[in-house]
């Protein structure tokens, strides 16, 4: 059995996620955008929590790697549960370097675009169930006018039957969720929860990643390549839109303000939409505690810089355990590095794959069986990168 490793953008707390909004964002200054070491889950004072380097540029945003960073990421401070989510972006470029517009939830389902930098004609898709990686869900996009030189509109449609994934405004992949049956863990292996929308971008070839994550995003980064500008790489990111769906029929419905789940099953029937609330006194709070550490927090609700450090798993610095998809020769990844199936290949986690990281609960073979255990993942020691987004995650009661 085998192990993936990504970024989980959550403590070992239990607080509930806010519901989702339907929104447009043009990215013409970093207003809407948090650091996330300030955000303490009151998605009325931003719409997107940040780490990295994101810069204004030309009525846009850039998501910026520069040597010695794990890149940027962008995540949304709200949840989607089912609905229509577009960006308009250009990827960046290069070996070992990879961009990705993704949904990911706290159950660790997940629905992908990702680019590597070396395959500036193509896209790739995917989605996971709760983690556990099926190597046969990924797909390529092929054909594509450079994705690095041109700007395309991506979208994903997620329904609670149907996954559609398109490309300036042509459906390139369509997934059933009827599709999805497996016998052996009798459930759906289909995205069902809500997901957080997320933007990043990150070196998929750091030398310290695994062979087949390196092997992956096109081989080692190259930190004097002619695709970095002002000592950086970047992808440029023009707007982002959110069109929410209702909840699903049957869904369980006591409030409008935030999702939990109600049991450690995490499918789409545990999920509960509650009035309960998702703001935290201070990075010390918890689920059942929101005014732990109250007396260290500023006016203005975000931690003091002196309180970071007591961030829950946050015990100092350290390379930890780098995200992504492994190969066969990887230690502690997941095995394989290619999938099967037509046309597809094996990606790593668009959010993953930074020098710190989250273990992400534990894998499955080829045929998704396995150990799926949730609330399975374990913070592990590393910087702020890895101490991410502010406490939104989902409750387990």
């Amino acid at each position: 059995m085998s192990i993936r490793y990504t970024m989980l953008f959550t403590l070992d707390s239990c607080v509930a996620a806010p519901v989702c909004q339907s929104k447009d964002f043009n990215f013409n200054n970093l207003d809407g955008i948090t650091p996330n070491t300030k955000y303490l889950g009151d998605p009325t004072t931003a719409d997107w929590v940040s780490s990295g380097q994101a810069l204004e540029y030309q009525n846009s945003l850039l998501l910026t790697m520069a040597e010695g960073t794990v890149g940027t990421l962008l995540t949304s401070t709200r949840h989607v549960w089912y609905g229509k989510v577009g960006a308009r972006f250009a990827t960046s470029a290069g070996a070992g370097v990879v961009t990705a517009f993704i949904l990911l939830g706290n159950s660790k389902d997940e629905i992908d675009f990702e680019f590597v930098g070396v395959e500036l004609e193509q896209a790739q898709t995917n989605f996971y169930s709760q983690g556990v990686p099926v190597y046969s869900n990924g797909g390529n996009v092929t054909g594509l006018t450079d994705v690095h030189a041109n700007m395309h509109d991506y979208e994903i449609d997620w329904q609670p039957d149907t996954i559609t994934w398109s490309i300036d405004g042509k459906v390139v992949r369509t997934l059933d969720r009827e599709d999805t049956w497996n016998a052996t863990a009798n459930r759906y292996y289909y995205p069902q929860t809500p997901c957080q929308v997320q933007l990043s971008l990150w070196p998929g070839g750091l030398p310290s990643n695994g062979e087949g994550t390196i092997e992956w995003a096109g081989g080692l980064v190259q930190w004097d390549s002619p695709y970095m500008t002002n000592n950086y790489y970047y992808a440029q990111f023009d707007s982002v839109s959110i069109e929410c769906y209702d909840p699903p029929s049957g869904a369980n419905v006591q409030g409008t303000k935030s999702y939990i789940f109600t049991d450690p099953s995490m499918t789409n029937l545990s999920v509960e939409v509650t009035n309960n609330n998702t703001v935290l006194k201070s990075f010390l709070g918890t689920g059942t505690n929101l005014t732990a550490g109250s007396n260290t927090a500023s006016a203005s609700g975000s931690a003091k810089t002196s309180e970071v450090a007591t961030i829950p798993g946050l015990t100092g610095g350290g390379t930890g355990s780098n995200g992504g998809r492994g190969g066969s020769n990887d230690t502690g990844s997941d095995g394989g590095s290619s999938s099967s199936g037509s046309g597809s290949s094996a990606s790593a986690s668009a959010s993953g794959a930074a020098s710190t990281g989250f273990v992400q609960g534990d894998g499955g073979d080829s045929n998704g069986a396995g150990s799926i255990g949730a609330g399975g993942e374990t913070v592990l020691k590393g910087s702020l990168f890895a101490v991410i987004v502010a406490l939104v995650g989902l409750c387990v009661l």
